[in-house]
């Protein structure tokens, strides 16, 4: 089922802790063995994990890595991770629960939608796949939701806490330490709890030399990540995908320039626990062009005094006097359009990219010629009159870098702040495993009775 997961995850691109968690997750709703007796491993505050669901999320696992075994790590550390990430995916959902954040059937309905067209099925196909692999389709449909939610929760989270100024781009795009381009990272990360005492950074410290030595010593980077990270994305080899030079944090930045392709960094002390950093690939900054179209429009908006149909054929009759009685455009714009940005200026839109007036805009331009007009058309706004005046190639490298920095510095404040929500979310929850096997350094031991 991963094939199914990953290309709804990849249009989803949302909260830190989701896409390893959601690749735990496609047999989660599959039922257990008749002769397996179902317990209880893990309590997360008012809610539990059953042995069953521990054991369908490894499987899950264990599946989608049957023709490479041996870059799973052993048995009872795949079990320690997935009920780690499972931990995290059952606290987000509380989370989102406490604050109503809740999906619709509808929206549901469309990402199973996305889901079957990635894989190019119809919906009812993909309920014929899921359901021929063994696993219910309500508990399919319920893994959509969850990940939906905690979407929600991510953009809820970092709403308020992510703004960035045009101070902010200054001093990145002049700052000695700022490089462009692109690169293909992969890490393994070994976090330090919040509130951590010595021996719990001794501890990770010293995890961190080993996962050093397993790769010095010839372990695969991607198998390095499964067995020693514990990020969130650790179950998928830690990729972190193509970045740009401007969204890696600080701190490992000159690392990285200064790295070639296949390079391995040693372990890197940040600011929530050691990161081993591998440079896939990198690519250089080009120079962006792009076609800027000037025109000029008349809309015709519906009103409580104008039906949908009066508009269309008042349109209609605007069109006809520019094309057949050779009526100025200008003129009738500013009579007539009823938007209010560029009515006074004779339907005068201005430069702009193709997109930036929305896609039904975008579409009459790419058929237009110079000087023509267009039929009216239905927008969101209304029935739509559009003049092409020009067109011009444009160099928006400038725009672009800055539009770049902006949205590097916004996403790197968003995965510090949820990185920063979830370490609190898991420090003040209570989380009791209940299976010596199952702890690990994170884990609270059983008797302690306290979060962990």
């Amino acid at each position: 089922m991963k094939r199914f997961l990953a290309p709804f995850l990849s249009i989803l691109v949302f909260a830190l802790a989701l896409p390893a968690q959601a690749q735990l997750l496609p047999n989660a709703g599959a039922s257990a063995p008749s002769n397996t007796l179902d317990r209880i491993v893990a309590v997360v505050n008012e809610d539990v994990i059953l042995q069953s669901e521990l054991d369908n999320a490894v499987r899950s696992v264990q599946q989608q890595y049957a023709s490479q075994p041996g870059q799973l790590p052993p048995l009872n550390v795949l079990q320690q991770q997935v009920l780690d990430r499972l931990i995290l995916m059952k606290l987000q959902l509380q989370k989102a629960d406490d604050r109503g954040i809740h999906v619709s059937d509808t929206q549901v309905d469309q990402a199973v939608a996305q889901v079957a067209q990635q894989n190019k099925m119809t919906p009812d196909q993909l309920r014929t796949e899921v359901e021929r692999t063994g696993q219910d389709f309500a508990s399919f449909r319920q893994q959509l939701a969850d990940q939906l939610t905690v979407q929600q929760l991510h953009q809820n989270v970092v709403h308020d806490s992510v703004s960035v100024t045009d101070s902010e781009i200054d001093n990145l795009l002049a700052s000695p330490s700022y490089k462009a381009g692109e690169v293909h990272l992969a890490h393994i990360q070994i976090s330090i709890p919040s509130g951590a005492d010595a021996a719990a950074i001794q501890a990770a410290a010293a995890k961190a030399e080993q996962a050093e030595a397993a790769i010095k010593g010839g372990m695969d980077f991607h198998a390095a990540a499964i067995r020693y990270s514990d990020a969130p994305d650790a179950l998928d080899g830690g990729d972190l995908g193509w970045r740009r030079m401007d969204e890696i944090p600080p701190a490992f930045a000159d690392t990285v320039a200064n790295m070639k392709p296949g390079d391995v960094s040693p372990a890197l002390r940040g600011p929530t626990g050691f990161h081993i950093l591998k440079l896939i690939g990198q690519r250089a900054p080009a120079k962006q062009i792009v076609t800027e179209y000037h025109a000029r429009q008349i809309l015709i908006k519906p009103s409580e005094l104008v039906t949908p149909a009066q508009a269309q054929q008042k349109a209609q009759e605007l069109y006809d006097q520019i094309v057949n009685k050779h009526a100025d455009f200008a003129k009738l714009a500013k009579e007539n359009s009823n938007d209010d940005t560029t009515a006074n200026a004779g339907g005068d839109m201005g430069w702009f990219a193709q997109q930036a007036w929305g896609a039904a805009i975008a579409q009459q331009l790419g058929q237009l010629k110079v000087n023509e007009v267009s039929q009216p058309f239905q927008t969101d706004a209304g029935w739509d009159i559009l003049q092409l005046v020009g067109t011009r190639q444009s160099d928006v490298t400038t725009q672009m870098e800055r539009d770049q920095a902006r949205q590097a510095i916004g996403n790197r404040k968003a995965e510090q702040a949820y990185e920063d929500f979830l370490r609190q979310l898991r420090a003040n929850a209570y989380v009791r495993v209940l299976v010596p096997a199952l702890r690990d350094s994170s884990n609270t031991p059983a008797d302690a009775g306290s979060a962990s």
